[in-house]
């Protein structure tokens, strides 16, 4: 796997958390205080470094056969599960996923919650709010970039690439004050879900003891066919709901 490959997956998956932290965070600004949502914000971000600081070198000390299939492993549940809602989604089993309407209803809700002052922070519910909202999503970025980074052995490759697509989420939304529902979130889920299965099926059957023709370059055809595999399935499932439709017209 490239070093390019490596920041391309990295970036986009944390794109997509950061972009669902962010609508979180906004709500709990704008409908409450800003400085106690950035203060909670930040301590997130805090434990969130901690996180990172002591898996990466921890992950690192396991073998590497060990290593890729745990994490092959949990690639695979954490991807099928992303592909499994995008293919509902494309294939209009499921709602599309709104920012518009999740920054809403965390907005009624904030402006719903009273006001109670502990410590240094002057709005508990807007710290409290953003801090679990950062914290729930940053814990998936961590993953990635400890299970991508260490796997491929460029930790801090990983981290960069994390760093990059949160800052760059967070800087628009703030400079628009807004949800960014301009961003096609549900198709770089079913993008960032076809990844992570074909990652996931990669490590976990090298760590199982297989050997894939042409090595990383096996992946130029494992990545395509799960897409196809999954982009036929939403297919079926939009054919089946037409008919469905058609009949009890």
């Amino acid at each position: 796997m490239s070093a390019t490959a490596l920041f391309i997956a990295v970036f986009l998956a944390c794109a997509v958390e950061a972009v669902e932290a962010l609508t979180i965070v906004l709500a709990a600004g704008t409908a409450r205080d800003w400085r106690s949502a950035l203060t909670g914000v930040g301590a997130a971000l805090v434990l969130l470094a901690v996180i990172v600081a002591v898996l990466g070198p921890a992950l690192s000390a396991v073998p590497l056969t060990g290593l890729r299939l745990v994490v092959g492993g949990v690639l695979l549940v954490f991807g099928l599960q992303w592909l499994r809602k995008a293919v509902l989604r494309a294939g209009g089993r499921k709602a599309l996923h709104d920012e518009d309407a999740i920054f809403r209803a965390e907005l009624a809700m904030a402006r719903a919650a009273g006001t109670t002052r502990r410590g240094v922070v002057d709005d508990w519910y807007a710290f409290t709010v953003a801090f679990k909202g950062v914290l729930l999503e940053g814990l998936e970025v961590a993953f990635i970039v400890v299970t991508f980074g260490s796997n491929q052995g460029d930790l801090p490759l990983a981290a960069l690439a994390a760093a990059v697509a949160v800052v760059l989420v967070a800087g628009a939304g703030l400079a628009v004050r807004a949800p960014l529902a301009r961003v096609p979130e549900n198709a770089m889920k079913f993008t960032v879900g076809v990844m992570l299965t074909a990652f996931g099926i990669f490590w976990g059957a090298e760590g199982a003891g297989a050997r894939w023709p042409g090595a990383d370059a096996a992946l130029l055809g494992i990545v395509p066919a799960v897409a196809l595999f999954a982009g036929s399935l939403a297919l079926l499932l939009r054919h089946g709901a037409r008919v469905a439709v058609a009949g009890q017209s």
